[in-house]
């Protein structure tokens, strides 16, 4: 299994942690966790990822991401 595809899992096993809840609330949990336990590297390959097709990720985490990259000062350029 590449890198990728074990963030992919990753992030995917997260949103289903959180998709019990409402969505604003899971993408947010989604988001708050993977910006607290993810490191810089981890979060510029996913966002790679996203840039290249999002290939595998589940809905709610792209969305989680999508919100976190807009914010993650660590990985902009």
């Amino acid at each position: 299994m590449s890198n990728i595809e074990t963030l992919v899992r990753m992030a995917n096993q997260i949103a289903a942690f959180f998709r019990s809840q409402p969505e604003e609330q899971a993408v947010a949990g989604t988001a708050d966790h993977i910006k607290a336990y993810w490191n810089k590297v981890m979060r510029r390959d996913i966002y790679a990822h996203m840039d290249a097709g999002s290939k595998g990720l589940d809905p709610l985490a792209l969305k989680a991401l999508q919100q976190l990259r807009a914010s993650d000062k660590a990985v902009q350029g």
